[in-house]
């Protein structure tokens, strides 16, 4: 979608049912994906965000404010024709799990690390059948193969919508946990978004904020939620 640079050409915008699912047409055209694949969706709410997406288009079709319409399309024209490769991907990121890795010092980021992210660890273990053990420092020590093994299976319940979504909430926060735990509303979204950025706000709280890394944290946490939202009305 990066070279679109085409107009508003439509006039009115309607979800439609089709045998596979739902739609979204323009003037009763069907949208489709950039490889050509009709954009079909599970679900009437997902198909209504993609559907007000489009509406909200005033002028030139700016992409950058259309998250829903691209996560759907990257779940169609490439999630799907690579399912297998791109959920070994996703798996991997539990052997380097952000809340694994812990400060040696100073007391009080060990201390918020541990309040935030060990009920996490726990919850995986209890929820997940998975523990994940935490290490000091930042070198990268392997975690249970039978741990990982188990988080990786779990992913063969998502479509690949969900699957494109939880990418994006996996990538975000750098934790496979908080993944799952957005997915199974183990917490509200914003606490989960704040547990992968404790390290972050320690450093702001030492050195003071940065204009651009926090309109870039902004942005980031921005995408956590939409992806968390997608999962949700994608079910």
């Amino acid at each position: 979608m990066s070279g679109w640079t085409a107009k508003r050409f439509w006039s009115e915008s309607n979800v439609v049912e089709t045998p596979d699912g739902f739609t979204v047409q323009l003037d009763g055209r069907d949208i489709r994906t950039p490889g050509k694949s009709l954009l079909v969706m599970p679900t009437r709410a997902l198909a209504e965000a993609v559907r007000e997406e489009w509406d909200a288009q005033s002028g030139k079709i700016d992409p950058e404010t259309m998250p829903v319409t691209r996560t759907v399309n990257s779940a169609i024209d490439k999630v799907g024709p690579q399912r297998d490769n791109i959920a070994a991907m996703i798996a991997e990121y539990g052997d380097a799990d952000l809340l694994c890795y812990r400060a040696t010092s100073p007391k009080e980021l060990v201390e918020r690390q541990c309040a935030a992210w060990d009920p996490l660890l726990d919850w995986a273990a209890d929820a997940l059948g998975a523990r994940l053990l935490p290490r000091p420092g930042v070198v990268h020590q392997p975690q249970d193969r039978a741990a990982l093994d188990r988080l990786g299976a779990l992913l063969k319940d998502f479509s690949d919508i969900e699957l494109t979504a939880f990418h994006d909430l996996v990538s975000l926060s750098g934790s496979l946990v908080i993944g799952y735990a957005v997915a199974r509303s183990m917490a509200d979204d914003e606490r989960l978004w704040q547990a992968s950025r404790v390290d972050e706000n320690w450093q702001v709280e030492q050195w003071g904020e940065d204009d651009a890394a926090t309109a870039l944290a902004e942005r980031k946490r921005s995408a956590f939620m939409t992806a968390s939202r997608i999962l949700n009305i994608s079910k």
